[in-house]
């Protein structure tokens, strides 16, 4: 039996914009340093939350979308995570494998799995819920409608957050939405890839 389900909020963070639900919020100098992006955005957020400090890039992303989408608070624990990118953590591998030249680095080594992203945003928000991160040769809907209807069918969730969060060789390219059974836009491909590639002025 299908599920219909909705799409109520969506981010993009891409080529130094963050934009939330097709509105510009956040812009940045072309180019930017990653790292300065970054704290960029949390500074422009308002945001509290030194562990932020401590993440790798790709966490902070995922860390950071998450903020925004959800306006930092997400009151039902059960809300589900479903996150995916092409490139994995390989961003911070390559960084852990060059301090293992001297010292490994024990701070960059927690971060050389992309499901720690998931576990950060969990603890931030003390969630109790399902969670994956799946790694996909490209952004592909139909990989994150089917797990959710899943979730949704299965009554392991009434709330689901959805990212595809790729960072490698300094290029980033964040997409994330929220999903409930109503009060949105209709949850499917078709939508998605106008969400995932906006035309913005």
């Amino acid at each position: 039996m299908s599920i219909e389900l909705s799409i109520i909020n969506s981010v993009n963070i891409r080529d130094s914009k963050v934009y939330k639900n097709g509105q510009l919020i956040f812009k940045s100098e072309p180019d930017l340093d990653i790292s300065k992006f970054l704290k960029d955005i949390y500074r422009d957020q308002k945001l509290k939350y030194p562990k932020f400090f401590k993440m790798d890039s790709l966490s902070k992303f995922g860390y950071l979308g998450v903020e925004i989408l959800t306006n930092a608070n997400i009151q039902n624990k059960e809300t589900a995570l479903i996150f995916a990118n092409s490139a994995s953590s390989l961003e911070t591998d390559e960084a852990y494998s060059l301090t293992m030249k001297e010292f490994p680095s024990p701070s960059l080594f927690v971060y050389t799995l992309p499901n720690i992203m998931l576990g950060e945003i969990s603890i931030r928000h003390q969630l109790r819920s399902e969670n994956i991160f799946l790694v996909s040769e490209a952004f592909d809907p139909a990989l994150f409608i089917d797990y959710s209807r899943g979730l949704f069918q299965q009554e392991k969730a009434d709330k689901v957050l959805c990212g595809w969060v790729n960072l490698h060789n300094n290029e980033y390219d964040v997409f994330l939405w929220e999903i409930a059974r109503s009060g949105g836009i209709d949850f499917n491909e078709e939508e998605l890839k106008k969400l995932y590639l906006p035309t913005h002025e």
